[in-house]
């Protein structure tokens, strides 16, 4: 097959993949750059440029007290970026290192472990998140820790059920009998074979981790103005909605396609990783 048939056939196959990887690069790349992409200071008020539709001085419009939306929205971008990596950061190392010692060790940790999970898994997500978010101050610090505590039991349960699959293979029996420890079994036989799906799970948690951070935002629960989040800026949006709409449909679209974008590429992973899906 020459190379140009190649490419054109792992293009066909991957189109998921290369299309969330297209989205979240531009996002991402985006928000990195803000500081120098941003015409304005994101928090700079202008009293005489309040509510300006979009026009070549404010691309995006302006909000009520004349803050430019695309600084704001560069920003604001960010803090869910930011959130989502962090907080899923934190749910996959805790899922890893349950679901291992789970998949691994068996009966009495097996249990004990899976019986966390279950209990965990009995109260919704969102509405556990929003009961210790009450208790604490809203801060992105918190945020990120809570969504992070409360959403490894996935990843958990994934890498257990990869590690009871893993641990009576001949090359985890070979290392045994050659006197590795468990760690040492763990972490350098059993773990680098099952990180293919828990990257896959990583990359939809991030598009989770920033729907619940923007919902938090909406709620006045998440990130407190005046720094930007696209969450706060919905909610400054809905009190004008009928005679300044950009303030609400430029966050949103950036949700949409953020979320649209990682959720793809993991989707793009899945079949790329699982050879179960390229027959």
């Amino acid at each position: 097959m020459s190379r140009e048939l190649r490419r054109r056939s792992f293009l066909s196959r991957n189109s998921l993949l290369l299309t969330g990887l297209v989205l979240v690069g531009l996002i991402s790349l985006a928000a990195m750059l803000a500081p120098w992409l941003a015409p304005y200071p994101p928090d700079a008020i202008n009293v005489e440029a309040l509510l300006l539709p979009p026009c070549p001085d404010h691309w995006l419009g302006t909000d009520a007290l004349g803050r430019d939306v695309l600084s704001r929205m560069l920003y604001g971008g960010r803090v869910s970026l930011w959130v989502g990596f962090v907080a899923v950061g934190l749910s996959t190392a805790i899922g890893l290192v349950l679901g291992l010692a789970a998949g691994y060790f068996g009966k009495i940790t097996d249990e004990a472990i899976m019986r966390l999970v279950d209990v965990m898994l009995c109260f919704p997500s969102f509405f556990l998140i929003l009961a210790v978010i009450a208790f604490l101050q809203p801060s992105l610090l918190n945020i990120m820790i809570v969504i992070g505590l409360t959403s490894w039991m996935g990843v958990a349960r994934l890498v257990r059920a990869e590690t009871l699959t893993l641990r009576n293979r001949d090359f985890v029996l070979a290392a045994r009998v050659a006197g590795a420890g468990p760690l040492r079994i763990i972490f350098l036989h059993i773990l680098p074979n099952a990180l293919a799906p828990v990257l896959v799970s990583a990359t939809l948690g991030v598009a989770g981790a920033i729907l619940v951070e923007s919902s938090l935002s909406f709620l006045g629960l998440g990130v407190q103005p005046p720094d930007p989040s696209w969450g706060n800026m919905l909610t400054e949006g809905k009190e004008v909605l009928g005679v300044a709409p950009w303030l609400s449909i430029f966050p949103g679209l950036a949700i949409l396609f953020t979320v649209l974008g990682y959720n793809l590429l993991g989707e793009g992973l899945r079949d790329l990783l699982d050879p179960r899906l390229r027959q």
